[in-house]
């Protein structure tokens, strides 16, 4: 198939003309296309693999391009090479026009040279004239360029096998004299220089004592090892593998659940418990956790913890630069410190006294057991034998202050509607004690509350003292029966209430009409005898002024309150 460098840029009618060709030969009916050596170039092909290359297209029809040169099938022997080293005849006697300054051949220039670099070279002192190289033209390819063998002889890999033999040979004869010199009575020595003797006498002394019959015994004797890890014995060299107990259990093999301790095959390591119902001294096996804490490990931790504190503190200690001294001054400083709370201990037993405390300890922790029955669920939790504990806030409860046997708020007046305290009944907040007297004083003082809300009937009394009849008891009980102003259903006159309303505006602004100096009095309410009327409270309530409703803007009216002109 043409390549289409080779056929340019074609009209439409050529293209298809070409195009009809391309099908013809390959359905048979027109001859293959030919390269240039006349071999038949198979239609099928695709032209990704028929179409040569811009820089190997030759302009016709060609598979040339795929083929291996046959230049390149000579070159890529590897089995030539060039004379390494090799020498062209003698050397020369003198110096040559053109040859290299330091050795004299003619085969390099001084800067290719790889001789030592003379202090005068052969072009200056005309002696030691090296000989001219054998130079080889070898057209190396791909691969033979590549080879970091190729070249090397292996007749020179005799020479190594001599060295290792040579030497297997001076050892061999060194122990054969260790095992003559040595009295010895150990067994495998003797059957050693038994079995060594009969082999000299039968074969010769070349074969006294081999490495291969001392192999051997190795394996009879490895047996007899008295303990189970790596041991090398100068005499009897015995080797033994660290390998497992077998009468031991496998870790893995203790609890087979999947979601047990993990186990790590690699470094054959399980650090948590396998069963952890079962307590670690009663265990099989408790995890290699466990033996982390046990033996010397927590005095190395402690040690380590010592030397990260002093080197925090600038003090020049490392444990694993120096444990000798990180050991002295740990152990010094456990000293220190016991004597500090020693000395420390017996000033403040000097100090404040109690000394005889200290020297019996409780039963409890003597017997390790006491006579109270305590019995616990399953959670711990007690259920017989002890008080639970009661709740507690986290404010201070039960703190008595002022000398009082009660706290705020353990008493509630039912007359003034205030809290105070039961031991006295103060009302006053953080007021000191008084006892009984303060009960007696606090009811005097609501009889009389009492006794001034009620209309009065007698002459006021002459003594200065309050004082509480009997004639007067039953007026006070009939005043909590009565039913009180502003409750139930009122009925407000409409022109008491206009003038009530209009007291108090003037009571609020200050003015009264009765004031006869004119001076504003704000704030100050009225005293008289007469009792409150509906029409006054609904006056006071609707002029009232309540900060906290955010809904309240001027007064406040009472819903049951109807008023209505007098027939």
């Amino acid at each position: 198939m043409a390549s289409a460098s080779a056929i340019g840029k074609l009209s439409r009618e050529e293209f298809r003309r070409q195009k009809d060709l391309d099908a013809a030969r390959k359905a048979g009916t027109a001859p293959a296309a030919l390269d240039e050596e006349g071999k038949p170039i198979n239609p099928h092909i695709p032209q990704y693999i028929s179409q040569a290359p811009w820089y190997l297209d030759t302009g016709a029809p060609s598979l040339s391009h795929q083929r291996r040169p046959e230049q390149n099938r000579a070159a890529n022997k590897l089995d030539e090479w060039y004379d390494r080293g090799a020498k062209a005849g003698p050397a020369a006697k003198k110096y040559r026009k053109g040859a290299c300054e330091n050795c004299g051949a003619m085969t390099h220039k001084k800067k290719d040279c790889l001789e030592r670099p003379r202090k005068k070279g052969a072009k200056y002192t005309n002696s030691d004239i090296q000989a001219d190289e054998v130079i080889q033209e070898v057209a190396s390819g791909y691969d033979a360029k590549r080879d970091r063998w190729n070249g090397y002889d292996p007749a020179e890999h005799k020479a190594i096998y001599e060295e290792y033999a040579a030497i297997e040979a001076a050892r061999q004869k060194l122990r054969e004299e260790e095992i003559d010199k040595q009295t010895t009575t150990d067994l495998a020595a003797v059957r050693k220089v038994a079995k060594a003797g009969k082999a000299g006498g039968k074969e010769g002394d070349a074969d006294f004592g081999s490495s291969d019959e001392e192999d051997a015994d190795e394996d009879k004797y490895a047996d007899a090892a008295d303990a189970v890890g790596q041991k090398l014995d100068a005499k009897t060299r015995i080797t033994v593998r660290n390998l497992r107990i077998r009468e031991d259990t496998a870790k893995y093999l203790i609890n087979l659940d999947p979601s047990s301790a993990y186990y790590d095959p690699k470094t054959r390591s399980m650090r948590d418990a396998p069963n952890k119902n079962v307590p670690p001294e009663e265990a099989q096996f408790a995890g290699d956790n466990f033996l982390r804490y046990s033996g010397e490990a927590p005095e190395v931790q402690k040690l380590q913890l010592f030397a990260w504190q002093a080197a925090a503190r600038g003090n020049d200690v490392h444990l694993n630069a120096n444990p000798t001294q990180g050991e002295l001054l740990h152990h010094e400083f456990r000293q220190k410190k016991e004597e500090l709370k020693d000395s420390s201990k017996i000033s403040i037993l000097a100090k404040y006294g109690g000394a005889q405390y200290l020297e019996s300890a409780p039963k409890e922790l003597l017997h390790g057991q006491t006579e109270n029955y305590v019995e616990y669920s399953r959670t711990g939790q007690v259920i017989k034998g002890r008080e639970r504990a009661k709740a507690r806030s986290k404010y201070p409860e039960d703190v008595y202050v002022n000398n009082h046997t009660s706290v705020w708020g353990s008493w509630y007046d039912t007359s003034t509607g205030t809290w105070g305290y039961a031991c006295c009944h103060s009302s006053l907040h953080l007021s000191y004690c008084a006892g009984l007297a303060g009960i007696e004083a606090a009811q005097a003082s609501t009889a009389q509350n009492l006794l001034a809300s009620t209309p009065a009937i007698s002459p006021p009394a002459t003594t200065s003292e309050p004082s509480v009849s009997n004639a007067d008891a039953p007026r006070i009980e009939q005043n909590f029966s009565k039913k009180r102003v502003g409750e139930g259903d009122v009925r407000i006159d409409k022109e008491s209430l206009a003038k009530a309303l209009s007291d108090e505006r003037k009571r609020k602004m200050g003015t009264d009409d009765d004031d006869r100096s004119g001076k504003k009095r704000k704030g100050v309410l009225e005293s008289g005898s007469h009792d409150v009327t509906e029409e006054e409270l609904e006056a006071y309530r609707m002029n009232r002024r309540i900060a906290e409703d955010p809904m309240h803007y001027s007064f406040v009216t009472t819903p049951s309150i109807q008023l209505f002109e007098d027939s």
